[in-house]
């Protein structure tokens, strides 16, 4: 229980890391505030825009109305100049905070509301441009304030230009006015990000609810209650993450307790030889004058539950060493079939006093990049088991072959073959289908899980294909080259 309680200390954040709540309620504070701080600028902008052309447009239509007054009073002759039309011109520069200048045919102005200068020439742009026919306006965005020009005509039939009156009016109370509008706007722009705060708080503490539930039932999970249900309602992906965490937690269940089955088969099997040999030992004592043969029986019968005992030590050594993930697996190029053979003929004495047939059927040459002593070692068990667990007058056939990318060994027999029901564990350490019948034979009940683990290591692959009273047949296929 230990190593899941420590596996699952990874999903406990290191407190340096920084929470999720902060960088969604960021997004969520920003997705909310640039688009309402850019719309205020922009309306801003354009409310500011729009005041300042209206104001143009509305003092041309007044200057055009002044204009047609002094056309028709003949200012410019003099004909009436009883200072009618001039307070009026002075009255419309102070309406539009301004001044007002009146340029005669001569480029002279004739009429200055800031009264500084009169009598004196002004030869400018627009009013060339305005003696020529043509209206003209110029806005400074620096100094805010606009200038215009506008014809004066004369009141004889020809409608010749006779002057020019030049406004000059300032855009400062349109300024100083969104100015208050905009500091009005910012107000309520703190005012908005304040409770967009407040809103992405609770947004987010809604959003996440459903991953605390999870981080909840983890550490429930971490503190050793691998039973607790993580399933958590909630969004798709939770689910999703829930499933998958719960798969692992499953597969965590299955290798505590195959853990704990393994401590205690091991225990089991390595006490039933020592209870064998306290047994004989103990018979031994208890008798007196004991037969000289009686005595070689009971001492052989001790040196088999002593190599027995030997023989699992060795076989779970072997295990664990293969079982370590930086397990070291030497290749060189290896002659399968050759080697085959070599294992055949070792075994073949074993097969003889069982009455049993090795047959070697090698259909093409193989060579491969394998480990010799690992593989030799996994077929071996193969060959082994299936001469023990044989008929008399039976037969062992192991046949190799190969395609392009895989080589295959095949061991079958004629043996007494293996339930259906117990094909999906044989490969579980210390697994018996006959537990009475494997320990006569002298097995430790790790062969085929250290011939599976070999094959793992080769990035191979191996199947059974067995049934009840005809006997089984294993199935191995590791690649040609072996692959990193």
């Amino acid at each position: 229980m230990e190593n899941g309680i420590k596996r699952w200390h990874i999903f406990r954040l290191p407190g340096s890391l920084v929470s999720l709540k902060i960088p969604v309620a960021a997004l969520l504070v920003l997705f909310g505030v640039i688009p309402m701080i850019l719309c205020t600028q922009v309306l801003i902008g354009a409310l500011r825009q729009s005041q300042t052309d209206a104001r143009m447009v509305e003092v041309q239509n007044q200057c055009q109305i002044l204009s047609s007054k002094m056309t028709r009073a003949g200012y410019l002759r003099g004909d009436a100049r009883d200072g009618t039309m001039d307070s009026e011109i002075q009255a419309m520069a102070d309406v539009y905070n301004g001044r007002i200048v009146v340029v005669n045919r001569d480029f002279r102005i004739v009429q200055d509301t800031f009264h500084i200068a009169e009598r004196r020439f002004l030869v400018a742009e627009e009013v060339v441009r305005c003696f020529q026919g043509e209206s003209s306006s110029k806005y400074n965005k620096e100094k805010h304030y606009f200038a215009q020009a506008v014809p004066i005509y004369d009141n004889t039939p020809v409608k010749g230009i006779e002057g020019v009156l030049v406004i000059t009016a300032s855009t400062e109370g349109i300024m100083t006015l969104m100015d208050a509008v905009y500091d009005k706007v910012l107000f309520m722009q703190l005012l908005m990000i304040l409770i967009l705060l407040l809103a992405a708080a609770a947004v987010v503490n809604i959003l996440l609810r459903p991953f605390r539930e999870l981080q909840k039932k983890l550490n429930q999970v971490a503190a050793g209650a691998l039973d607790t249900d993580i399933r958590t309602k909630g969004y798709k992906e939770i689910r999703e993450i829930s499933h998958a965490v719960g798969n692992t937690i499953s597969k965590l269940r299955e290798v505590d307790q195959s853990r704990q089955e393994f401590v205690s088969n091991v225990s089991h099997e390595l006490k039933t030889p020592i209870t064998s040999i306290r047994v004989l030992a103990d018979s031994l004592m208890g008798m007196e004058e004991v037969p000289v043969q009686l005595y070689r029986e009971f001492m052989e019968d001790i040196s088999d539950e002593i190599d027995r005992e030997g023989k699992i030590i060795d076989d779970l050594l072997a295990l664990v060493k293969m079982d370590k993930s930086e397990a070291e697996i030497n290749l060189s190029q290896v002659d399968i079939v050759t080697l085959v053979k070599q294992i055949l003929k070792r075994l073949r004495p074993i097969a003889n006093r069982r009455k049993v047939e090795l047959i070697l059927e090698s259909i093409r040459g193989v060579t491969a990049d394998v480990d010799e002593m690992k593989l030799s070692l996994a077929i071996s068990n193969l060959v082994e088991n299936a001469i023990k667990y044989n008929s008399a007058d039976g037969w062992v056939r192991v046949t190799v072959d190969a395609d392009h990318k895989f080589f295959y060994i095949k061991v079958a027999d004629s043996g007494i073959g293996i339930p259906e029901e117990e094909q999906d564990r044989i490969f579980e350490r210390f697994y018996r289908v006959d537990k009475a019948r494997s320990r006569q034979t002298g097995g430790s009940g790790l062969g085929l899980a250290i011939t599976r683990r070999v094959v793992l290591m080769h990035k191979g692959a191996i199947r059974l294909s067995s049934k009840e009273g005809e006997g089984s047949t294993f199935t191995l296929r590791i690649p040609l080259n072996y692959i990193a």
